[in-house]
């Protein structure tokens, strides 16, 4: 059925609950253009202000997107973790999910055990005093004109919440967001869900092309989520001259709002350097994900006054607060010797290996990227025969698919658990793999 045949409804919400059901059968497949306000209207015998309704809604909720004068489309629907990674078969190492070594995380549950935990209540501060003392310290390295302007320190609950609750408070529904390409999924499938149209913004080993940059900010967008180091999947790290030419390049656009997603600031393996600084509006957010464990969703918030401020307002009226709980768990494993030391050495274990997989890469003439993070960024021709050859050869790896928009295919191999003798094994089989595909393709 054509999209006018699936569309029905003599009010704004039954229109869109229309649209909406059509989306979720797979009726109306992805980036499809939905029928004119005007024509569909027309065929419905409603105003077109009823269709605009409609419209709006389902923008509003991430169905569809639309810019002024274009097209209304089906928005590109949000892909579930589990569909993402797939399943791994047996004897099969899996280097393809981005997680940190598991047996470099602290025990929680003998932590916990130890713990007595107060009963928290309604009133309470939101944000315990112990941990935002050490929320302040993961920021000392920001620079000053940043630590000195900023709004009051937000708990959130992980990097992602941080990101999209800067996003809520500054941009809305329809606006154009700039996000790196090929970049993180989540960030992806964040700005299309809250109704926005994201904009790709080309990548090298240093992070943002500037000239690329120019050209989203010369199409209008409002706000910029960028990975200051650790990039997922490339593992670029932005350094002090490509910080200062981002900086060149927005600098005739105070208006958009800087988010610096510092997920994995502890053991990045590179220095921050930021972007934000002379910037009046701006977001670092940091999280205790990679060196304390992903499902204590727990990170830290920095913003310009404005930004904090809104940030504050909704996470009152929402949710709140993160649970103290949790906020309590992160100030104990934070404060036991044997685990800060842990985080502190964490860092150099992850550079280590990430290092020996792209030295036994290089020695075999295999082009690979990786200058920070726990990911190895490797280009291919084609993904898929790539991942199932490795796979037949026992190497689990993420196709680079869900990353891109318009950038060039790879794959994405995490290094976080991989052993010396294991990198250079990985190493002479991704050469081969790629070594036969290259002749397949020449051929």
């Amino acid at each position: 059925m054509v999209p006018e045949q699936l569309i029905a409804g003599r009010t704004s919400r039954a229109i869109a609950d229309s649209v909406e059901a059509a989306v979720e059968a797979g009726q109306l497949a992805e980036s499809e253009p939905l029928p004119s306000v005007r024509g569909l209207a027309a065929r419905l015998g409603v105003s077109p202000t009823t269709v605009a309704a409609a419209y709006r809604d389902l923008r509003l909720r991430g169905v569809v997107t639309s810019e002024a004068g274009r097209v209304t489309r089906v928005g590109v629907r949000p892909v579930s973790r589990a569909q993402q990674y797939g399943s791994v078969g047996p004897g099969v190492r899996d280097l393809s999910d981005g997680n940190p070594d598991p047996e470099m995380l602290p025990d929680i549950a003998a932590m916990l055990r130890r713990m007595e935990l107060p009963r928290f209540l309604y009133g309470a501060p939101a944000v315990l005093p112990e941990l935002a003392e050490i929320g302040q310290a993961q920021f000392a390295d920001l620079p000053a004109v940043l630590r000195t302007n900023a709004g009051p320190l937000a708990v959130v609950g992980g990097a992602m919440d941080g990101v999209e609750r800067v996003l809520a408070a500054r941009a809305r529904p329809n606006d154009r967001v700039a996000v790196e390409d090929p970049g993180y999924p989540g960030v992806l499938e964040l700005v299309r869900s809250m109704g926005m149209v994201p904009v790709g913004v080309a990548l090298d080993e240093d992070g943002p092309v500037p000239s690329s940059l120019a050209s989203a900010l010369a199409g209008g967008v409002v706000a910029f989520v960028v990975t200051p180091r650790a990039q997922n999947p490339t593992g670029a790290a932005v350094g002090p001259d490509r910080a200062r030419d981002l900086r060149n390049v927005l600098y005739d656009h105070p208006d958009v709002v800087v988010i610096e997603d510092d997920h994995a600031s502890l053991i990045a393996g590179a220095p921050h350097v930021s972007i934000c600084t002379g910037r009046p509006s701006w977001a670092v957010v940091r999280t205790t994900s990679k060196v304390l464990g992903p499902d204590l969703r727990t990170g830290f918030l920095l913003a310009d006054p404005r930004t904090a401020r809104r940030v504050a307002e909704r996470q009152l009226v929402g949710a709140g607060w993160v649970s103290h709980v949790l906020q309590h768990l992160v100030v104990r494993l934070w404060s036991d010797d044997d685990i800060s030391t842990g985080m502190r050495l964490a860092a150099d274990v992850y550079g280590a290996r990430r290092r020996a997989l792209l030295n036994g890469l290089a020695e075999r003439g295999v082009a690979a990227r990786g200058r920070s993070g726990l990911n190895v960024w490797v280009p291919v021709p084609h993904e898929v025969p790539v991942v199932q050859a490795l796979q037949s050869r026992g190497w689990a790896v993420r196709a680079g698919e869900p990353h891109r928009m318009h950038s060039e295919p790879f794959i994405r191999i995490t290094t976080s658990t991989l052993a010396a003798g294991d990198a250079d094994r990985l190493a002479a089989d991704v050469a081969a793999v790629l070594g036969r595909s290259q002749r397949t393709r020449l051929a």
